[in-house]
């Protein structure tokens, strides 16, 4: 569930990657997020731990805008891991993640500096999601009894248009859209595969909540989407 309240504009993420690390003890899930990550042209993992004590140690190397931090290691040292991160000099935000009920738990971790909790058995979607909307500043809690106390934690998140959501690439292949370029056009054009636009295409039309190219152009033009200049000719 993202927490999202009436009446303010989203601070973007101004036009850079988001920085990330992966903080859990089971090394396939590191290199499962870190791979998923990969296939995003605004996030980018950064460092990875195990541990708590490694979390702080790389966290003042990398300065990381994101930790995405399995429960475990948040609960080391009775939770002195979220204080000390809370208090660093440059301060990131915080996605737990837990493989027990997160509606048991979100809250509390919300309560001592998270900004977002998510299951380690969500879909791979969920992660991309909620590290873009976090890093934006808005705060992604699990749906169950933790949306109670949404009302006192709406001060902190800010809202977010799903148009708002999209990389500098995404909104160039919805550009090419709006010409009516097929993939293969655009794939030239941008320099990349077939297969990577049909990857864009399938993230953007989650992001805004459409089903095909039609819709999406439509989408495009009913909500006077930023666009970058259209290209005079396809390749």
């Amino acid at each position: 569930m993202v927490i999202e309240p009436a009446g303010t504009r989203m601070r973007r993420v101004a036009n850079k990657r988001v920085r990330i690390l992966i903080a859990d003890r089971e090394g396939v899930f590191r290199l499962g997020l870190k791979k998923l990550f990969a296939l995003e042209d605004d996030l980018r993992v950064v460092a990875q731990a195990e541990n708590a004590g490694q979390v702080a140690g790389l966290a003042e190397k990398f300065n990381p805008d994101i930790y995405f931090i399995q429960s475990d290691i948040a609960d080391e040292d009775s939770g002195a891991l979220l204080r000390q991160l809370r208090k660093g000099t440059r301060p990131g935000r915080i996605v737990i993640t837990t493989a027990r009920p997160p509606a048991d738990e979100g809250m509390e971790f919300v309560k001592r500096g998270a900004s977002g909790v998510v299951p380690k058995s969500a879909e791979p979607n969920v992660f991309v999601k909620s590290a873009r909307m976090v890093a934006n500043g808005v705060m992604w809690l699990p749906k169950g009894p933790a949306s109670s106390a949404a009302p006192s934690i709406a001060e902190v998140a800010a809202p977010v248009r799903p148009a708002d959501t999209l990389t500098r690439r995404e909104k160039s292949i919805v550009s090419c859209l709006m010409q009516g370029w097929r993939n293969r056009e655009i794939a030239q054009h941008l320099t990349i595969t077939e297969q990577t636009v049909k990857n864009h295409l399938r993230t953007i039309y989650d992001k805004v909540g459409v089903s095909d190219r039609l819709e999406l152009v439509l989408y495009a033009i009913h909500h006077r989407m930023e666009l970058p200049p259209p290209p005079a000719a396809a390749a």
